[in-house]
């Protein structure tokens, strides 16, 4: 039985998306009748209700996964490539209506979605398209004859993909894995599934085989843990919290030990020195931020700035980051939209009330909304010590915590002085010390004289409890391969 269609009123724009569960390129409702509803964060008015996946829906899309990966894997390159190819294209022609449906159910921007989140989404698809032949081996001396690797895919593997940026991430994890040769299950957010379901319409459309690619909203104690407890799904990638991520790896553990990647949250240190591009270094650290209201795991949270223009910072700071217009995300003159959930907002109000309490000075913003909205002010602390629950914790919102530094040891010290190791940002114009801090510094990511530049060919991912393995870049096909090692005998018989 199909499942039934809705339309959503997106502005000047109606769309009219299946809602049910993409699996085998059918759109079919949960097999318990299980429901979930999407909430417009702008409004907090119900959006759509849509299938929610249930472990027996799991299980016939891993079946429906495993039989096409019977063909999948053995499909010539040229052909991945130009699914891919073609998957890209539509997206592109497409792009408004997946702003707009992450605009409605995400709360992010409409220009963020469609000037960032989607060039990216398609350079990637066509950035791994142009892998699709040349994933190689390579040929090994050995002293009874050759040998030689090659680089195979895994099988049946499983994305859980995160609601603040979905579309952008879901496509960093499907290119390399499609165009290695294997079959993939994406379970999206509860708090996102609009966008999943969008993005099934378009692989179909774009002529990937039935199973090849099964998309599916579910809750993450459900659809997200059977997955990561399944013993045919032979890889999961994750993108989320460090709680979750170490619930997938207890179940794969306690499973049959699938491959996992994790990337997961963050406390990025901005580095900001004397002789810093004052101008450019003041707008990066309010962007890295305040873009998406924080809600960003690279966010720059945890700003330094040399004590020569601590001062002149904070008060250039202060008026960068409170130029926001709060508002509908789906109008192009709002740069500010909501939290994206009412705990989210709740969890973010609640870290800033213990800034006040553990006694940082407050330069701004920090009110409660009085209209009862799912709104935060871009928040900004200043003077925070180490020991500080808002310099120590990812808080997942635009909330600032700016401290002062002398020396390069110093701040390399404080920058150090995390659990998290994703994203990292230097601003000076002495390229030698530039050298140095990002050599010093623990993360995955160090960007300098700018915040969060992401390309489809460099790798992004983390450190400590930032995570391992990579999206993106050449890096990021070793998550989703095995290496086999082929040797012949050359010997003479003795």
């Amino acid at each position: 039985m199909a499942a039934e269609k809705i339309i959503l009123d997106a502005g000047e724009r109606s769309l009219e998306i299946p809602t049910g569960l993409f699996i085998n390129n059918e759109f079919l409702p949960s097999h318990t009748g299980d429901t979930l509803d999407t909430l417009n964060p702008a409004t907090g008015e119900k959006l759509a209700t849509v299938s929610a996946a249930s472990k027996h829906d799991i299980d016939a899309a891993v079946e429906a996964a495993k039989l096409a990966f019977k063909s999948w894997k053995d499909t010539l390159p040229t052909t991945r490539q130009a699914l891919l190819l073609k998957l890209a294209d539509l997206i592109e022609r497409d792009a408004e209506d997946l702003a707009a449906l992450e605009a409605l159910d995400g709360g992010i921007l409409l220009s963020q979605s469609s000037g960032m989140h989607i060039p990216n989404a398609t350079a990637t698809l066509r950035y791994f398209a142009g892998w699709a032949d040349k994933i190689d081996g390579r040929s090994i001396n050995i002293p009874t004859g050759i040998a030689y690797t090659r680089r195979e895919p895994i099988g049946v593997c499983a994305a859980i993909v995160p609601w603040n940026a979905p579309l952008v991430v879901t496509i960093w994890k499907l290119a390399p894995c499609l165009v290695a040769g294997n079959t993939l299950i994406i379970k999206s957010s509860e708090l996102t599934p609009l966008y999943g379901i969008k993005l099934a319409m378009l692989t179909k459309e774009a002529g990937f085989p039935p199973g090849v690619v099964n998309i599916l909203a579910g809750l993450g104690p459900v659809a997200g843990q059977a997955l990561a407890e399944h013993m045919e799904v032979r890889k999961v990638a994750f993108t989320g919290s460090v709680l979750t991520g170490r619930s997938i790896l207890k179940a794969a553990a306690a499973s049959n030990l699938k491959k996992v990647t994790l990337e997961l949250g963050g406390k990025g240190p901005t580095i900001i020195f004397n002789d810093a591009d004052f101008d450019n270094a003041v707008l990066w650290a309010s962007v890295g931020i305040t873009a998406h209201n924080g809600q960003i795991c690279a966010a720059g949270s945890r700003i330094y700035v040399q004590e020569g223009i601590y001062e002149n910072f904070i008060a250039a700071f202060k008026e960068a980051s409170q130029k926001a217009i709060l508002g509908d995300p789906l109008l192009a003159t709002t740069t500010k939209g909501p939290i994206v959930s009412a705990t989210q907002h709740a969890n973010i109000m609640s870290y800033i009330e213990k800034g006040k309490q553990e006694g940082a000075r407050l330069l701004h913003g920090g009110a409660v909304p009085s209209d009862g909205s799912q709104s935060v002010e871009n928040t900004a602390f200043v003077d925070v010590g180490e020991d500080m629950t808002i310099m120590k914790e990812e808080i997942f919102g635009p909330v600032a915590a700016i401290a002062k530094f002398k020396t390069e040891d110093e701040v390399i010290e404080k920058a150090n002085n995390t659990e998290y190791g994703l994203s990292s940002a230097i601003f000076t114009n002495d390229i030698s010390r530039a050298h140095r801090i990002s050599n010093a510094l623990e993360c995955g990511q160090v960007t300098v004289n700018a915040w969060g530049t992401l390309n489809p060919n460099l790798p992004f991912g983390g450190v400590k409890q930032s995570g391992y393995g990579r999206d993106m870049g050449e890096e990021s096909l070793d998550g989703w391969t095995v290496v086999k090692a082929v040797s012949y005998n050359m010997l003479p018989p003795q």
